[in-house]
């Protein structure tokens, strides 16, 4: 990892993949503690960004989930 910038509920990072070295930005939401309506707000957001189609945004990769966090 290269850059971490933090929130109340996540945390971006700039990371590298090693499979192709390619930059990404890469966020986790730590769901644990979140109420129902937040998690809710969390996968909307995922929603969201994945239908995204505009100039100024680059591409939007993926979504999963690693124990209870969501990458």
């Amino acid at each position: 990892m290269f850059y971490s910038g933090e929130g109340a509920y996540s945390v971006v990072s700039k990371v590298e993949r090693k499979a192709d070295k390619q930059v990404y930005a890469l966020k986790k939401v730590k769901l644990a503690n979140l109420s129902e309506k937040e998690i809710e707000n969390a996968l909307n957001e995922v929603r969201i960004l994945a239908s995204l189609k505009n100039k100024n945004i680059i591409g939007y990769k993926e979504v999963f989930l690693e124990g209870k966090n969501l990458w």
